[in-house]
């Protein structure tokens, strides 16, 4: 069955433009796809293949070294010069591939029995000179992440396992797709990608009709779809070669080269890396576009693909660039050209104010305004650093950054039980399981002698993600401006901290007669801080009904993730009004949560000289801390959580 046609699919110019730059200029960097499921994603970036240049390689090569300049280093040369030509490929990482599937092997046998480096090529091997792509790129382990984007970024992949290095070329266009509302990519590695695009489903009727009619028809008949549009991505796959062979004659002058300085500057990105990607994007479309000059055009086109993932300056800010301002950038590095530089749209005007962030401690308009049922909706201020707290001994969670854990990566602190047969090899253990039967099995000169029962793998110690459940308090008694700007600080704290340490994240909220689940558990924290800032208060306190919804949640999310610790943070002043025996109800609930050995902090939000101390009374139910909550106690919350968790594992 032919893949979907490349020039087939509908809409989407920005990621068209994108994928088919990468392609001409493999040194970009690759590409950063966002966008919601069901988007075409997946689709497009597998029929890019199809339209990458035949490759030449040496044959019988696993690493598709070019026998015009085979690698030197290559682990299987020397080569005779033979030849074969072959389909640029398609390479997918599975999110849950290890890091001897991605990088190779050493063969611990045949390195200790014969003294032989028997290499193992892995993915990145397979993917030389032709696509690389990770779908759900964010879900993928952090070191993971970086182990492709230096090997994108090089062009050569690593191998160094006990005392043995094994290095080959690794040249490939990166592609990576992520649904944000399934967590965002670190910082530090999202700068990486060289270009980054959003993608939506069309809200045009018709466009939408015509996506549905073109799928219906590729699925009823696959080869005879693919048929229609062959003429056209034969035409395209000609003029992105064309584009390959223009590329190195294509001019980037001074003048062109200080716009694009000042176009980075002007948006505050961080490093170099946004300088030198823009640069290449912009020759790669100069190309693209038949031209051996860069222009304006080229440096605006390259700006919008290359800079809105790298002018983020606070992690909660969605990503993106002010049309606006990068066209004032452009008017202001451009060369003098005439009298009308001066004229209207010379770059006169401001550009347009922008939005406050949403942890601004401005008064925003509108906000505290009451609704029917006296609800209102009160902002956060502005969150703080939140110090490191971690939870005692050692988990089995996710890769995270934040609690001991074994896991496969980090330090080795021993040796697995026998039974356990995967993972990283421990040669010394290894060594000592074989030596003793040595003579038994023949063996009197060098190397070992070694078989299966000898294997032994090492036991690593790094760092896990927690699952941090807010239960919140949204009645009236909360209301108070100063009281519940306060909380939502505090908490907003605590997910920027989630954030950096990729914890995973739930909001339980309870206010009226009812507690509502705001945000199942997710790694996406980006979604928490807007559910936390838009989260309504008034009415009545259905306590019981807030803590036996966190129960609820906690106990599914002991099954969909059952080695992803706990912590249970309830954020309230104690009161239970809402309901029948609603005082009685919230103990039975309390003793309900304390029964299952939750670790949790109870945050006292009461105020005002005459306290009835009711959150102290549940905090004792639970089991759990207790932490008054003054005026300014944003820090003070943040740091008895941190306190509560370093204790409560």
């Amino acid at each position: 069955m032919k893949p979907y046609p490349f020039t087939a699919v509908v809409g989407m110019q920005d990621l068209r433009l994108a994928l088919v730059l990468s392609a001409i200029s493999p040194a970009i960097g690759g590409v950063l796809v966002r966008g919601e499921k069901g988007t075409a994603k997946s689709t497009m970036v597998r029929a890019l293949a199809g339209l990458l240049p035949r490759v030449d390689v040496v044959e019988d090569c696993r690493f598709s070294c070019d026998p015009a300049s085979p690698d030197p280093g290559c682990p299987d040369g020397p080569h005779d010069g033979t030849s074969k030509r072959r389909p640029a490929r398609l390479v997918e990482l599975p999110v849950g591939a290890a890091e001897d599937r991605v990088v190779g092997s050493l063969n611990l046998e045949r390195a200790l029995g014969e003294g032989v480096t028997d290499y193992q090529p892995g993915l990145l091997a397979a993917a030389h000179r032709g696509l690389l792509y990770v779908d759900e790129v964010n879900l993928l382990h952090d070191h993971l992440v970086d182990t492709l984007l230096d090997a994108a970024a090089m062009g050569r992949a690593t191998v160094e396992r006990e005392g043995v290095s094994v290095s080959h070329a690794a040249r490939f266009v990166l592609i990576g797709t992520m649904n944000p509302e399934e967590g965002e990519l670190r910082p530090q590695l999202l700068d990486r990608f060289g270009l980054t695009v959003e993608v939506a489903s069309s809200r045009d009727p018709e466009q939408r009709v015509q996506v549905v009619r073109r799928r219906l028809a590729y699925e009823a008949d696959p080869d005879g779809f693919a048929d229609q549009y062959a003429e056209d991505d034969a035409k395209l796959a000609a003029e992105i070669e064309a584009a390959q062979t223009l590329l190195p004659a294509v001019r980037l002058g001074d003048d062109a080269l200080r716009q694009i300085a000042e176009v980075c500057a002007s948006f505050e990105v961080d490093g170099m890396r946004a300088d030198i990607v823009t640069a290449r994007t912009a020759v790669a479309h100069a190309a693209w576009s038949g031209r051996e000059d860069v222009t304006t055009d080229d440096i605006r086109v390259a700006a919008r693909l290359a800079l809105p993932h790298r002018r983020r300056r606070n992690p909660f800010d969605a990503p993106g660039i002010e049309e606006e301002q990068l066209e004032q950038a452009l008017r202001d590095a451009e060369p003098p050209q005439g009298p009308d530089d001066d004229g209207p749209g010379s770059g006169s005007e401001p550009p347009a104010e922008q939005e406050p962030p949403s942890g601004s401690s401005d008064d925003q308009p509108g906000e505290g305004q009451g609704t029917q049922g006296g609800q209102q909706t009160v902002g956060s201020g502005k969150p703080f650093k939140a110090r490191l707290f971690t939870l005692d001994g050692t988990g089995e969670g996710a890769h995270g950054r934040r609690s001991r854990a074994i896991t496969d990566t980090g330090r080795t602190i021993g040796v697995k039980p026998t039974s356990v047969r995967e993972g990283h090899p421990h040669l010394l253990a290894t060594i000592r399981a074989a030596a003793p039967h040595q003579r038994a099995r023949g063996r009197d000169g060098a190397g070992l002698e070694l078989r299966g029962q000898d294997l032994r793998f090492a036991l690593r110690e790094g760092r896990e993600g927690n699952l941090v459940l807010f239960c919140v308090d949204a009645s009236g008694s909360m209301g108070a401006k100063s009281r519940m700007r306060e909380v939502k600080s505090a908490v907003l704290s605590l997910l920027l901290d989630a954030y950096q340490r990729r914890d995973k994240v739930g909001l339980v909220t309870f206010r009226a007669a009812e507690a509502e689940l705001a945000l199942p558990p997710t790694i996406s924290v980006d979604a928490a801080a807007s559910r936390l800032e838009g989260l309504p208060t008034g009415g009545r306190t259905p306590l019981a009904e807030g803590l036996l919804k966190a129960a609820n949640v906690l106990r599914l999310e002991a099954i969909r993730d059952p080695r992803r610790r706990p912590l249970l943070v309830v954020v309230t002043d104690g009161r239970a009004t809402s309901g029948a025996d609603a005082v009685a109800r919230s103990r039975q609930a309390a003793d309900l949560l304390a029964g299952t050995g939750v670790a949790a902090v109870v945050m006292d939000c009461e105020s005002g000289k005459m306290r009835l101390g009711l959150a102290a009374e549940l905090a004792t139910r639970l089991g759990a801390e207790h932490v008054p909550l003054a005026e300014v106690a944003a820090e003070s919350l943040a740091g008895a959580v941190r306190a509560r968790t370093g204790r409560a594992a």
